[in-house]
Formats: structure tokens, sequence, C-alpha cells
């Protein structure tokens, strides 16, 4: 497997908590942010063809393969579009990772949500990147940093890599 080239976004906000469904937004749609030299922001229904294509996303934390904590292939992972943008339900798992996710965020401590994807149309306004569209192949639980302000992330109660050649995958970390 190749190693991808990776670009992460960075800032923090915090998250609440209650239970071990985590929801609330992964990314959200036209919120200007700030990206080293230039500014960013995400087009609504930029996921709807990758949402559509029944491709199998993955939830990690902290964009790490090995730290699985659920999928879309076992309905572990919801994901959806509305007005605001990429709106996630995750079932965390009775696995030691997802019991310290649990823990950080019933204590406040998560930095938020990140995505990973490919971006298969993108314009160019100046130094203004828009994302018309994107291959989306995870969304990621961020201990630390992640970007976008407007993105959510909470936990409640609730009953209840892939290998790419000549493809750059970026990873889009958002918060709120």
């Amino acid at each position: 497997m190749s190693t991808p080239d990776i670009e992460r976004r960075g800032a923090a906000a915090g998250v609440t908590a209650s239970g071990r469904t985590l929801s609330g937004y992964a990314a959200s749609y036209n919120d200007p942010t700030a990206i080293g030299g230039f500014t960013e922001r995400i087009a609504p229904g930029a996921f709807t063809k990758s949402l559509a294509s029944g491709r199998d996303v993955l939830a990690l934390l902290d964009h790490r393969p090995d730290v699985l904590l659920g999928r879309t292939r076992s309905g572990s992972l919801k994901l959806s579009e509305d007005a605001k943008g990429l709106r996630f339900e995750l079932s965390l798992p009775d696995t030691a990772a997802a019991r310290d996710v649990i823990a950080l965020a019933e204590r406040g401590d998560l930095g938020g949500m990140s995505f990973g994807f490919v971006a298969t149309d993108e314009a160019w306004d100046g130094n203004t990147r828009e994302l018309r569209e994107i291959e989306l192949h995870e969304i990621s639980v961020v201990q630390s940093w992640p970007a976008y302000q407007s993105t959510s992330v909470s936990l409640r109660n609730r009953p209840s890599f892939w290998e790419q050649k000549d493809t750059r995958i970026l990873w889009l970390e958002t918060c709120r």
C-alpha cells in the first residue's frame, strides 16, 4: 500500500457528551476556513455523489486505520447531507479505543471531527478553493486540532486503508 499525501487542518473547539452514540457534523457547507495561505469552503451537495455510490466509509480515531470505530457497510456509521452539511451518527463499539473516546467526550476534551477525502471537482478563485465534489473515504474523531469551526460532535445515549494509486488523499479536519 502506498502512503498518501496527507493535508491536515488544525484548530480546536469543544464537544459535549452523554452516552455511546456520537453524532453531529463532520463537515459544514459554506464555512470559509483559512488553510495555510488560502481560504477553503465546501459547496452544498459536495458529498452527494460519494454517498450515493454506496462506498464503504470508515469511522476512525485520528485518521488511524488501525483504530476502527465503525463503518457504513455494517450500519454502525450513518451519513447523510442536509442544508448544513455532512451529518453523521456513529454507534461506538465496546473496545478500549471507543471507551477512551467516550471518556474524552464526557469530559469535553475531544477536538472535534475530521474527514479524509479526494477532491474530484474543485474550483479556485484567487486564494479561495471551493470543494464542489468530494469522494469521501473516512470520517475521524479528532482528539486534538480540527479546523472547520461550524461542525459538531456530541455523545448521547441511544438504544440500539483502502489503496489508491496515483491519487492524492486529503485529510480535512473539522470541529465545533
